[in-house]
């Protein structure tokens, strides 16, 4: 194994020392690692995650992420809500959920009523056959989530949900079924 000096800086360091002096005179040129990009690595995770549960929900239940997103949204509410709620809680283009919602009510797990208040507007809800689906697929990604976060401590779990919150928030992101619903103008 080769030695430093401590005078010495690491090579990674002394690489790009010796690049700026060879380049006192050019421009300097930024480089973008993307493995140490925030967004880059919370997309990559955030990609890695999704595929983890899907995997719980797909071949068992035949759900693809958006209609799963759909079946989520719904059954964590009691009231039935828009279809752009759901885009904008998912943060999924309407179009895309406008096709799961046709696919779930095709297999009779989302169903249309009537909005109260303004009779020209559907909301939806699960139907009785997609709050048992939901029920029942809630505890396996329950399970799996507790899988994915097992290499955190309880701590870092809580500190992880805490900065992450704390960015959602910078983004102005709804963070809770209440912020949700007091938004839903939609």
């Amino acid at each position: 194994m080769a030695r430093t000096s401590a005078s010495q800086p690491p090579a990674r360091a002394r690489s790009a020392v010796e690049a700026d002096a060879r380049d006192d005179a050019a421009p300097a040129k930024k480089r973008l690692d993307l493995f140490h990009f925030m967004p880059f690595r919370l997309n990559r995770l955030a990609a890695e995650v999704s595929s983890a549960l899907s995997s719980e929900y797909q071949a068992r239940y035949g759900l693809d992420i958006p209609e799963w997103r759909v079946l989520a949204t719904l059954g964590f509410r009691s009231d039935p809500c828009s279809a752009q709620y759901i885009a904008h809680c998912t943060r999924t283009h309407k179009s895309t959920i406008s096709r799961a919602v046709s696919a779930l009510m095709e297999r009779e797990i989302v169903e249309r009523v009537e909005n109260a208040d303004d009779r020209r507007e559907f909301r939806l809800r699960l139907t009785k056959k997609g709050q048992a689906l939901y029920e029942e697929l809630i505890p396996r990604l329950l399970r799996k989530e507790q899988e994915i976060l097992s290499c955190l401590s309880a701590q870092e779990r809580r500190d992880l949900g805490r900065l992450l919150g704390k960015v959602e928030s910078s983004l102005e992101l709804v963070q809770t079924s209440e912020e949700a619903d007091a938004k839903d103008a939609y």
